[in-house]
């Protein structure tokens, strides 16, 4: 169980709520400061001109609304911004905005009735998903559409996936006993005025981002290993006097990785040694995809620190607008939801994994092209050259995939563009680049399935397996296991698809 509003939530904490199904509770305490915010803010307003309380929204601010309005004013800003359009996002993103958008509410600022912060518990705990829409936000004044499908589930309104059928809101609430959200004072505006669409993606991607350096850390050490590369450029000294932490790191993992391989070759045993030769048959140093990984995935490590920083603080944060304070007995008029700080980092995010499937194209490359390695038969063809085909279909795959990726790469966070009467005149187009980022991702584990793909090949040609460490011939079990070494040609599209959920699905134990 993970108790929310005690503390932080973590990233590590929001993995387990999302894929190992742990529930939420709320602590107790925060809940009553949920309830001490909500009466504050009630009692506050009675007389006040508050924006969104008894005004219009945006740029019909300057409109007063009638006392006898205002539960109907939320009611009609949540039905008139349940406009999203395109696909509805997967039961893992939706969950995630919701958990998102929990920990908002539950600092306590956001002068919400306590019965809405209990019932999203609930159905993130029950597995009810809102449908929501991937198109709508743009990313200022929060990510206004797609929560406001969420609230319009809130209502009982709408429509939701439960247990892998979608069907009407109120027909699930009626079969589990759920009871709507009723508006009290600002309930409508408070869970469409946040961040928490693009936040709630962006921890998934943060999660599936780190889980994909992992693996392409431990597919780069092996693609060393099985061309017998030199150790030196994974070196601790080396390493050492470029001061980066992340190139630093990923080179340990790799060592770790390959300690105890017996085909990793040791430098001064092959060239520290008087030589003969005028030409050497041995390559004296690798192609720069095998020798400089961590030179390379190293800033993939601390863009992807940096941005699991940024997105934890923005899940902790309060991201609504006007933020009430009861402890100051002030209610504040600011821009807290405005979302550049999760834009410019899932733009960051989504170059760093672009250029990590550029790495892995490169890698896949070596190993299909005889004319550079002078290893391994074309395309890793184990059957007759001319008649059969081995990878040769495949590789186009990747590198049609890795090149979409490079035009998805385009920041969102500079494509402002005004709108909302210019209310908005300047936006942060978060949740696009949240989703572009999740795009360019799952395209990234198909390119990662298909270099694992070729290199199992490649161990099965060169018969090497007892060779490998002890690390790397565990991969190899477990994935050949379900994808056995073929010669003749077959359909290679159910192979990949199972290798990209086997990755998907595992950790990668890397020390990283």
């Amino acid at each position: 169980m993970v108790v929310l509003g005690s503390k932080e939530l973590s990233l590590e904490e929001v993995h387990r709520i999302l894929f190992n199904g742990e529930e939420l509770s709320l602590d107790t305490a925060a809940l009553q400061q949920v309830e001490e915010n909500f009466k504050f803010l009630q009692q506050f307003s009675a007389k006040k001109l508050i924006y969104g309380i008894n005004t219009g929204f945006g740029p019909m601010a300057q409109y007063r609304i009638s006392e006898s309005d205002t539960h109907q004013l939320q009611y009609n800003l949540i039905r008139s911004h349940s406009s999203g359009a395109g696909n509805y996002l997967n039961p893992t993103l939706t969950k995630g905005l919701m958990i998102a958008r929990l920990s908002s509410f539950m600092q306590a600022h956001s002068g919400v009735h306590p019965e809405l912060v209990i019932l999203l518990k609930d159905l993130i705990n029950k597995n009810v998903f809102p449908c929501v829409y991937e198109h709508g936000g743009v990313g200022a004044s929060g990510d206004l559409v797609q929560l406001a499908h969420l609230a319009l589930v809130l209502i009982g309104e709408g429509e939701v996936v439960y247990e892998g059928q979608q069907r009407p809101t109120a027909e699930v609430y009626a079969a589990l006993g759920i009871k709507p959200m009723g508006v009290h004072v600002r309930e409508g505006l408070a869970v469409i005025n946040g961040t928490s669409t693009m936040t709630g993606i962006g921890l998934v991607n943060i999660i599936q981002a780190k889980k994909l350096l992992g693996w392409s850390l431990i597919l780069s050490a092996m693609i060393n290993e099985i061309v017998e590369a030199f150790d030196d450029h994974l070196s601790a000294e080396l390493n050492a006097v470029k001061k980066h932490a992340g190139q630093n790191k990923v080179a340990a993992a790799m060592r770790d990785v390959l300690k105890d391989s017996k085909m990793i070759r040791h430098r001064p045993d092959h060239f520290y040694k008087e030589l003969e030769e005028e030409i050497f048959k041995d390559k004296v140093q690798e192609y720069y995809s095998l020798r400089c990984v961590p030179q390379v995935l190293g800033p993939v490590y601390d863009t992807l620190a940096h941005a699991e920083q940024i997105v934890i603080q923005e899940l902790n944060s309060v991201s609504d607008n006007p933020v009430v304070d009861h402890h100051q007995q002030n209610v504040f008029h600011g821009g807290n939801f405005h979302g550049d700080y999760i834009s410019l980092e899932m733009d960051k995010v989504k170059i760093a994994i672009t250029k990590l499937s550029m790495l892995s194209e490169r890698q896949l490359n070596y190993l299909m092209n005889d004319k550079l390695n002078h290893k391994f038969p074309p395309f890793m063809n184990l059957g007759k050259l001319g008649l059969n085909f081995g990878m040769q279909g495949i590789q186009f795959t990747a590198t049609s995939t890795v090149a979409e990726n490079q035009t998805l790469s385009f920041p969102m966070y500079v494509h402002s563009i005004p709108n909302n009467n210019d209310n908005q005149d300047i936006v942060s187009m978060g949740t696009n680049a949240a989703l572009l980022t999740q795009k360019v991702i799952e395209n990234t584990f198909e390119v990662l399935a298909i270099q694992v793909m070729t290199m199992l090949q490649a161990v099965d040609y060169l018969n090497c397996q007892d060779k490998l460490s002890s690390f790397s011939h565990l991969i190899y079990q477990e994935v050949r296991a379900f994808f056995p070494k073929f010669i003749q040609d077959s359909p290679k599209y159910k192979d990949a698809k199972r290798i990209k959920e086997y990755l998907l699905q595992h950790e990668p134990k890397v020390n990283i």
